[in-house]
């Protein structure tokens, strides 16, 4: 801006004007509303801004009643909420799984097929997973690295935090490793995978079936037990994962189990997907 907007204004000839005679005074006019004093629209918004203000505070009062609504541990967290239907979800599969064995045995007592036709459906439903295996198996057992680790080899930069925790690409690879070297069923945790099973995670859980787990995770196959950890040693998704093993003390362990029978799906065989509204 300008000098000229800030200094007083002159006559147009430059000089001082003169003085007007002295004559009595002039009342002032009444306040209007775009002069001092009177009621602008901003004192409104003013007032409108501290009663809301007000209605707030009051608001809060009332919903916490004296305790501390940020804190309070009488509060259902969401994980315990998460904790609380995954165990229900738990307990109904296990009902689920006690009816189905009864239908079954109801339905072998006298439901008008050969042994053939009885023969070929149990192999559809060994196939499905929804029946027990038993074999030799392994167990592989992955687990998150220690929070205070640091890169045990050189030339690796210290680790941040997503190179330390077990990730959904990591269960997926073993699983799929799994079943190519020839698994006959595998269990992830204490649930049996089936064609429909997803392996997903969620932060640093697995959920799994409506089901939440946290590591360490065992994942178990039935199958040759050698041909199960050459798939698991040739699978370059793994060996890339034994790189953060190695240099950063991620948890891998491959067991032999010997003979165990793994259970059948207990779930649901349903699909759900969205139908058009009509």
């Amino acid at each position: 801006m300008s000098n000229s907007a800030d200094s007083p204004r002159t006559g147009s000839t430059g000089s001082t004007p003169d003085p007007a005679p002295v004559t009595a005074p002039v009342p002032s006019p009444a306040p209007s509303a775009g002069r001092r004093g009177g009621f602008r629209p901003v004192r409104l918004l003013t007032m409108g801004v501290f009663a809301l203000a007000g209605l707030l505070f009051f608001t809060s009062f009332t919903t916490a009643k004296g305790t501390n609504i940020r804190t309070d541990a009488s509060l259902l967290k969401l994980s315990d909420l998460i904790q609380d239907r995954s165990q229900k979800n738990g307990e109904l599969d296990a009902t689920n799984g006690a009816l189905r064995d009864d239908v079954e045995t109801l339905a072998e007592a006298d439901d008008g097929s050969t042994k053939a036709q009885d023969d070929k459906l149990a192999g559809l439903e060994k196939s499905a997973g929804t029946q027990k295996v038993k074999g030799k198996a392994i167990t592989v057992t992955l687990n998150d690295a220690p929070p205070n680790a640091t890169a045990k080899l050189p030339g690796y930069p210290e680790p941040q935090p997503d190179y330390l925790v077990i990730h959904q690409q990591d269960l997926q690879a073993v699983v799929n490793a799994l079943w190519l070297g020839g698994a006959q069923g595998i269990k992830v945790m204490d649930q049996r995978l089936i064609s429909t099973s997803a392996v997903r995670c969620v932060g640093n859980t697995l959920i799994l079936q409506g089901r939440v787990y946290s590591p360490p995770y065992k994942i178990q196959a039935v199958g040759d037990p050698q041909k199960l950890q050459q798939a698991l040693a040739d699978a370059p998704s793994i060996q890339n994962y034994m790189v953060y093993v190695n240099v950063y003390g991620l948890g891998w362990k491959v067991t032999e189990d010997g003979t165990v029978t793994l259970p059948g799906y207990s779930g649901t065989v349903d699909l759900h997907y969205a139908k058009p509204v009509e």
